[in-house]
């Protein structure tokens, strides 16, 4: 039994409807939905949103800018929060928190491609949005169950507005044409490289041995087959039965007293500062 839904192996190989452009106004609305706030209210849904783009990003082919500043190598666990941190801006913050956000995450993005003398990608830009979307469902259907339809549809809105917002080009006007562009950018953009060796050296230099074998073991069960084949992980019995009884399990009190054991010293506590009452 797969713990949870697998993508779609069919692939349209062009995607004929119109993309959306960026919103370029300069008041960003909050990313505020429903079952936003829940996924990026919840640590247990952060970390495996976390553990599943931490297998892609060490495969997409434009992961050579994250080794020019050497930032998510050289402190990954420090980059997922500041990813956190952003998200949480976007959903639970006003309009002036959010713009403010985007604000600083362009200008970020701006100053390392001064430094370098290029130009990101807009794909690799699209790729972290479409994981981001992609983890997000997973990781809801693991703690809290299947999105229903309307609940995804709004989901997978707010995070193309959140993509304009940033300057993203060419996003999908309809989750139809998502799926499609997503399992494109899984099949063209990733690849297991150098980079994906030295990166997941660091995972395991920052996490720990034990940490790093249930990471391991989690990725296994979570990440498209894909992905889950470039990384040679192998799905653990334990996991597969663990993460479709999750829900039925979970108990945030005691998720609370665990967060200091499942992350490094002093990071488990940031996840618990970070949890967030859906209704706050």
């Amino acid at each position: 039994m797969r713990a949870v839904a697998r993508y779609p192996s069919r692939m349209i190989t062009h995607v004929h409807q119109p993309m959306a452009q960026p919103d370029t106004g300069d008041a960003i609305r909050p990313y505020a939905s429903p079952v936003a706030r829940r996924i990026w209210g919840s640590g247990d849904a952060i970390l495996l949103m976390f553990a599943g783009s931490a297998a892609e990003f060490a495969l997409n082919k434009a992961v050579d800018w994250l080794f020019f500043t050497n930032a998510l190598p050289n402190a990954p666990i420090e980059r997922f929060f500041e990813t956190v941190r952003f998200a949480q801006a976007m959903v639970f913050g006003d309009e002036e928190t959010a713009s403010a956000a985007v604000r600083a995450v362009r200008d970020a993005h701006h100053a390392v491609e001064a430094a370098r003398g290029g130009v990101i990608p807009q794909w690799s830009h699209r790729d972290t949005l479409f994981m981001l979307v992609e983890y997000g469902e997973r990781a809801h259907e693991i703690v809290f169950g299947t999105m229903q339809p309307a609940e995804r549809d709004e989901f997978w809105r707010d995070s193309m507005a959140l993509g304009g917002a940033l300057g993203i080009l060419g996003l999908p006007d309809s989750y139809e044409v998502y799926l499609n562009a997503r399992a494109q950018h899984l099949h063209n953009h990733l690849a297991r490289t150098a980079f994906t060796d030295q990166l997941y050296a660091q995972y395991r230099r920052h996490v720990g041995p034990l940490r790093m074998r249930a990471l391991l073991d989690v990725q296994a069960s979570l990440v498209p087959d894909h992905v889950r084949d470039l990384l040679h992980l192998r799905r653990r019995r334990y996991v597969e039965w663990l993460l479709p009884h999750y829900r039925r399990l979970r108990s945030v009190r005691l998720l609370k007293r665990l967060y200091p054991i499942l992350l490094p010293a002093g990071y488990g506590w940031q996840l618990v500062a970070l949890h967030r009452d859906p209704g706050d």
